[in-house]
């Protein structure tokens, strides 16, 4: 019974950490996906998933470390299509220097935040 009462009182809880779809305004187009592996301060390399989208109009390699399931259960990558997403980081420094990132919410309403890390025409 006390099982019971704890997940009714948690249930309400984990009900409102589900993302808002509605903030996630912004398509990102997935034309390429791959990982590869990044210098770390640990000395190891270190996988990354890296993303070659469309937003908006304009071209981007994005960037996201792996997640520690990903390795353990084999190299997955992101299909390649349409995302909502929405700008969760956007600093300008100066008018020629910019730090963006992009959460992106998955069908089964799971993020991951993809950071900016080249743009291209």
């Amino acid at each position: 019974m006390k099982k019971l009462v704890l997940a009714v009182l948690l249930f309400p809880t984990f009900a409102l950490a589900a993302p808002n779809s509605e903030e996630y305004t912004i398509k990102v187009h997935v034309t390429a996906s791959h990982w590869s592996l990044a210098a770390s301060i640990f000395g190891n390399p270190e996988p990354v998933q890296k993303l070659e989208v469309t937003i908006e109009g304009k071209k981007f390699v994005l960037e996201a470390p792996a997640l520690r399931g990903d390795l353990g259960h084999g190299v997955t990558l992101l299909a390649l299509g349409d995302y909502k997403a929405k700008l969760v980081q956007d600093v300008h420094k100066s008018t020629y220097e910019s730090s963006q990132a992009y959460e992106f919410l998955f069908p089964d309403n799971k993020t991951r935040k993809f950071f900016v890390v080249g743009q291209f025409e």
